[in-house]
């Protein structure tokens, strides 16, 4: 028997419910929900935006989006279905949204993680980031965030210039 690793893409319009389903439930749980799936088919669509989806078997398994500018990209979004977790699957898709982030020259991600979610900040931390300080009431003014960050390019050192 061999194990099936499943293909990171774009997302299509057809994916916008259940992503902004996964939002409501793995994300944004016990908060208004805000990644309706309007505002995920807008991103969908947002030239500036990748909106890469894995896909298991019958459905999505994980997720995650990305807006791109040109000196810092933002992860907004990024989500895996809890029975797929711990698979590496978070970390591939955010390898995968980070490659044009590198190869546009953009010198750093920056990621919000809600403060009650330890796991999604170590997750972050495994995964190269820094953590940049904490934002209060970040999240519809009743949750802290914490705010990370993850250089993609090394600021010029003095001896090399």
């Amino acid at each position: 028997m061999s194990l099936t690793i499943p293909e990171i893409e774009l997302a299509v319009a057809a994916d916008a419910e259940r992503i902004a389903a996964m939002s409501r439930d793995y994300i944004e749980s016990g908060l208004l929900w805000s990644w309706v799936p309007a505002r995920v088919l807008r991103a969908i669509g947002d030239r500036s935006t990748n909106v890469a989806v894995v896909r298991g078997h019958r459905s999505l398994v994980g997720f995650g989006i990305m807006h791109y500018a040109d000196e810092c990209a933002h992860l907004a979004l990024l989500a895996v279905h809890p029975v797929h977790r711990n698979r590496g699957l978070g970390s591939r898709v955010l390898a995968w949204l980070e490659k044009p982030a590198r190869v546009a020259g953009i010198a750093r991600i920056d990621v919000e993680a809600r403060a009650d979610n330890p796991p999604a900040i170590e997750f972050y931390r495994r995964n190269g980031f820094e953590e940049a300080g904490v934002v209060a009431g970040y999240y519809q003014g009743r949750i802290d965030a914490v705010r990370l960050q993850k250089p993609l390019v090394s600021p010029p050192n003095d001896l090399q210039r």
